[in-house]
């Protein structure tokens, strides 16, 4: 059984997943087809676009940490009472930050976390830091409180 903040997890629609990647550009397509992978067999797939919106905010962490970190970087999936957690920790202390989309090609990761995540936060861990979104997977924002 998984614990996660103190809590025991209920193994039914819970999981945890932890995959380390090295630094190269097509890691971040391996880390979106890992996500999706694994929230089809926890069976969030087709569950209101949650796959689709941590596949996407999956990718913008990783690019994030391949821009701004050197050496490899973690991805860890966590599933319990309604909520998905997804983290990227890397070696970089750069603390992300929410930018303007506007016309820019560059700079809308954090923005598109900031806009489609129920929470976010970064924290300093040690060499490094961990950056991390939620986002809900019963359907109701009730659900998860």
């Amino acid at each position: 059984m998984l614990h996660l903040s103190g809590y025991p997890q209920p193994p039914m629609r819970a999981g945890h997943l932890s995959v380390e990647y090295d630094p190269r550009p097509s890691v971040v397509r391996d880390a979106r087809a890992e996500v999706r992978r694994q929230l089809e067999g926890w069976g969030f797939a087709d569950l209101d676009d949650v796959a689709d919106v941590a596949e996407l905010l999956v990718s913008e962490l990783a690019t994030n940490a391949l821009l701004h970190s050197t050496g490899r970087f973690r991805l860890t999936l966590f599933a319990a009472h309604g909520i998905l957690r997804c983290e990227v920790r890397d070696a970089g202390r750069r603390v992300p930050t929410v930018l303007d989309a506007g016309g820019s090609e560059n700079g809308r990761g954090m923005f598109l976390v900031e806009a489609l995540a129920r929470r976010w936060g970064c924290h300093q861990d040690g060499t490094g830091k961990t950056v991390w979104f939620e986002l809900g997977t019963c359907g109701s924002d009730d659900c998860c409180r």
